[in-house]
């Protein structure tokens, strides 16, 4: 369709020449036919014609352009082939439907030509901030020569980073970090202070302590269920944790069997 389209425009041209005077399809058909001779055409006039008839129209269509292009280049080459000496070209005859099926084969050519130039315009927007290497470096560029190496910094400036390497850093402040103050002896000995009164609650062996203490204690009770003196039941995620001695927990589990 798009085909079709542009070259109901390009037969809006109109040509007079020397030798012909018309529509420019009819001139591509007749010279396809030899019935009016490449050599005597002169494309120059055929260029300006076009370029004429797009400032009369004030517009660029790009498609229709390309295809003219297309057929001015087409144009150029066999007139380039008819002037150059040689032999005798072969003789041949194309009917309209052949003409037509040439012309369609290079514009489907252009237009594979540009969607692969699109495709490469985009590579290179997508890149533009850097660009990659795969080959490796040029033997010519691995290794320079004394007379051409030159400094890249000031040497000042060099000696004073290697001067800021070979300064001491700054002390780390650490005021602000609170050093442990609990034991895990201390934390066991409270444990089985609370565990010699019977059961309680994990939150009432940590009232008042920070995270610290907290975390002492827990890993106190871990180590007094490892040896057997304590056990702990939560009836649900989140609630109350309630120790009492491992024996309690034996006789209750004994009661409920029984």
């Amino acid at each position: 369709m798009t085909v079709e389209a542009n070259s109901v425009r390009l037969a809006d041209l109109e040509l007079d020449l020397d030798v012909f005077a018309g529509p420019f399809d009819l001139l591509l058909t007749l010279i396809l036919r030899e019935e009016v001779d490449l050599l005597e055409v002169d494309l120059a006039e055929v260029v300006i014609s076009y370029i004429d008839h797009l400032e009369s129209r004030g517009e660029l269509d790009l498609e229709a352009a390309t295809e003219f292009l297309v057929l001015i280049a087409a144009l150029l080459e066999l007139k380039s082939r008819l002037m150059l000496p040689g032999e005798e070209p072969e003789e041949f005859e194309l009917d309209q439907d052949e003409a037509a099926t040439e012309l369609l084969a290079r514009l489907l050519d252009a237009h594979r030509y540009r969607g692969a130039s699109e495709h490469l315009r985009g590579l290179l927007a997508e890149q533009s901030g850097y660009r990659f290497r795969s080959a490796p470096l040029p033997a010519a560029f691995r290794a320079a020569a004394v007379p051409l190496a030159r400094a890249v910094y000031d040497p000042s400036r060099l000696g004073r980073a290697i001067g800021e390497l070979l300064t001491p850093p700054p002390e780390v402040d650490t005021r602000h970090l609170r050093a442990p103050k609990v034991t895990v002896a201390e934390r066991l000995a409270h444990l089985r202070a609370l565990l010699r009164r019977g059961a309680f609650r994990f939150d009432d062996a940590v009232a008042t302590a920070d995270r610290v203490t907290i975390a002492v204690t827990l890993f106190a009770l871990l180590e007094m269920y490892k040896q057997g003196e304590l056990t702990w039941t939560q009836e649900a995620p989140f609630a109350d944790i309630q120790i009492e001695p491992a024996d309690a927990g034996s006789r209750r589990a004994v009661r409920r069997t029984a």
